[in-house]
């Protein structure tokens, strides 16, 4: 049977119920009544049905049906392709795949309050969704509702959202729900969506969302029709995307405790705000306008799914352009780029210079910095040896990480754990949380962050803007990403990017690539690398990777490589950055000729991307 909401039933109906599903108990009854918008595996047979609990998964081709599901989770996140249009790519993320993965987040929030409490919990498990507005978002809604409902949890609408936001759903009085997700594939195509999950302590990680995919695999794979019954009911809709405008904008206010303006404190300021057509349009709207700020020339703000103008996404050359124009032509004093889900940001300065990659995460150290003297700034393996330097420079201490905002979020909690004080956690995508902000990854709140000091440098006279702050971040001389396809079957791609990577490791440790050492950072616990964590609670390992520092006699350590295998696709992405002139080059052609081909992994790998980089032939 399809998804379908009753005519009956009201999208705004402010009652919240529990979900029942009558389901016949006779397979044969369901084929009779049921009509299918796809086709049943020709393997799944009520035959086999009858057998399954006996019968291995395999001979009744039900391990390829739970494979659907498993390969699913990316890493902390669930992602797929919701839509057709994509070459060379079925459609994965389906409503039937959806609503078991929302049943077994269910039932994982449920037994997990029964485990604190001790005992059975008395009250409703109430579970909130947000989405953005991609096109597969109103079908795939539906389907999660119901699945939550199988769990027996009560449900709530928070319809357009944020990806923090639906965080602060649970910890924001008076909502408080033991848990939210939210629909969204972050900046990735319109034909893409996926899931983020939350409980009040945080986002999942990464093993509790493969136990999760774990459970439901079993049940999409057990359940005949792969489709609900009727959503007989609706969830509560609920606004709380102005609670949780008004909850940032009396931050700002508090913080500038403007002497003249105390409500209007961006009076005199123009931002530009660049929403990309996803879910930000309303730090516009609901913050900025509301604090007095001029936001004259902003881009893109209505909610469109099929981002007609440019992908939503602080790393994106097109969005950060046009937004540098905006504040050009306006002569703003601030622009912001947001992604689609707003859990990351980027910014272009009164001088219309991009500010995103380690000049965003320099920019927030320094501001940190300033707080919290001396704390520790946790980032991804990516960032530059210049990007050291300026964090030790002002007093603080860097602790590079594993790729993966998950990871970097983690370690940062895990080292105030430990008693070291890391107030700021950042990755290059623009991933950043905040100790004093739940350690959660909010574009909209970093921003706040960047509002606010900005506000306080003019009222102590500085004519200079935000950009100012970073004036003395070295660029790197040579960057560059190149990437590697795996040529396998995806249900193989996993292990053998792992057998790979770990070649490479290998190929250091021995000593055949002369002047590459495995890096390491000191004293944070890491070692390999900086990547795995040898204290006495190492954090599981969702990607493999490793970073290089690369050294000869003529200049020292020049520059770094770095190996991960990728958790969106079948490929690996290798990132070389370099301070000598033609040491990205080098560096290339000793990774093609003394570690690709001279182990036999070039034969597993499309490589032309290192290829052609090494023969000095342009990629793009």
């Amino acid at each position: 049977m399809s998804y379908t909401i009753p005519p009956s039933t009201s999208l705004n109906n402010n009652t919240p119920t529990n979900h029942k599903f009558p389901y016949s108990s006779n397979p044969k009854t369901l084929l009779k009544t049921l009509t299918f918008p796809f086709n049943i595996p020709s393997k799944l047979t009520l035959t086999s049905l009858k057998s399954s609990t006996t019968t291995n998964y395999n001979e009744l081709g039900l391990d390829e049906e739970m494979g659907r599901i498993k390969r699913l989770q990316n890493g902390s996140d669930v992602r797929g392709v919701a839509v057709e249009g994509e070459v060379g790519r079925k459609v994965d993320l389906t409503p039937p795949a959806v609503e078991a993965i929302a049943e077994s987040f269910g039932e994982w929030v449920t037994n997990g309050l029964v485990k604190e409490k001790g005992r059975p919990i008395e009250d409703d498990v109430r579970v909130s969704l947000g989405r953005d507005p991609r096109i597969s978002g109103s079908l795939l809604s539906v389907a999660i509702f119901s699945g939550l409902g199988r769990a027996g949890c009560v449900t709530y609408d928070m319809g357009l959202a944020t990806t923090p936001a639906c965080f602060m759903s649970t910890v924001l009085s008076p909502f408080l729900y033991d848990a939210s997700i939210m629909m969204t594939a972050s900046h990735l195509p319109y034909t893409r969506n996926g899931l983020k999950f939350f409980t009040k302590k945080g986002g999942l990680t990464s093993p509790e969302v493969e136990e999760i995919c774990d459970k439901a695999a079993f049940k999409y794979a057990n359940r005949l029709t792969k489709v609900s019954t009727l959503l007989r009911t609706t969830p509560k809709r609920v606004d709380f995307m102005s609670v949780y405008a008004k909850h940032l904008r009396d931050i700002i206010k508090e913080r500038v405790n403007h002497p003249q303006h105390y409500d209007t404190p961006l009076e005199g300021f123009q931002i530009i705000v660049n929403a990309g057509n996803g879910s930000g349009g309303f730090f516009t709207y609901e913050v900025l306008d509301k604090l007095g700020a001029d936001t004259f020339g902003s881009l893109h703000l209505k909610p469109d799914g099929m981002f007609p103008n440019h992908i939503p996404n602080p790393e994106d050359k097109v969005a950060m352009s046009v937004t540098k124009t905006a504040v050009l032509e306006t002569s703003a004093d601030l622009g912001i780029v947001f992604d689609t889900d707003v859990d990351r940001s980027g910014v272009v300065d009164k001088e219309g210079n991009p500010i995103n990659g380690d000049k965003l995460i320099a920019l927030m150290s320094a501001i940190v910095l300033k707080e919290h003297p001396g704390s520790t700034i946790v980032t991804d393996a990516r960032t530059s040896m210049a990007l050291t330097r300026f964090i030790t420079d002002r007093g603080g201490q860097h602790c590079l990480y594993r790729v993966g905002y998950r990871n970097v979020i983690d370690k940062g909690v895990q080292l105030n754990e430990d008693g070291i004080e890391a107030h700021l956690m950042m990755e290059t995508s623009g991933h950043g949380a905040l100790k004093e902000n739940y350690f959660l990854d909010d574009g909209a709140y970093m921003v706040v962050k960047i509002i606010i000091e900005m506000v306080r440098m003019k009222l102590e006279g500085s004519k200079e803007g935000i950009g100012s702050l970073i004036k003395d971040l070295e660029d790197p001389l040579e960057s560059i990403e190149l990437r590697m396809d795996i040529l396998s079957e995806p249900k193989d791609a996993k292990a053998k990017a792992i057998e790979i990577i770990e070649t490479f490791k290998s190929y250091i440790e021995e000593g055949r690539l002369d002047g590459w050492e495995l890096d390491a950072c000191g004293d944070c616990w890491v070692s390999d690398g900086c990547l795995v964590d040898s204290n006495d609670t190492p954090a599981p390992v969702d990607a493999q990777m490793y970073r290089a520092k690369v050294s000869n006699e003529e200049n020292g350590q020049y520059g770094w490589v770095h190996i991960r295998q990728s958790i969106h696709n079948p490929n690996i992405a290798v990132n070389m950055q370099s301070t000598a002139h033609g040491g990205c080059l080098s560096m290339a052609r000793v990774f093609l000729d003394k570690y690709l081909i001279a182990s036999g992994m070039d034969r597993v790998l499309d490589y032309s991307q290192i290829d052609k980089y090494a023969k000095n032939v342009n990629i793009n």
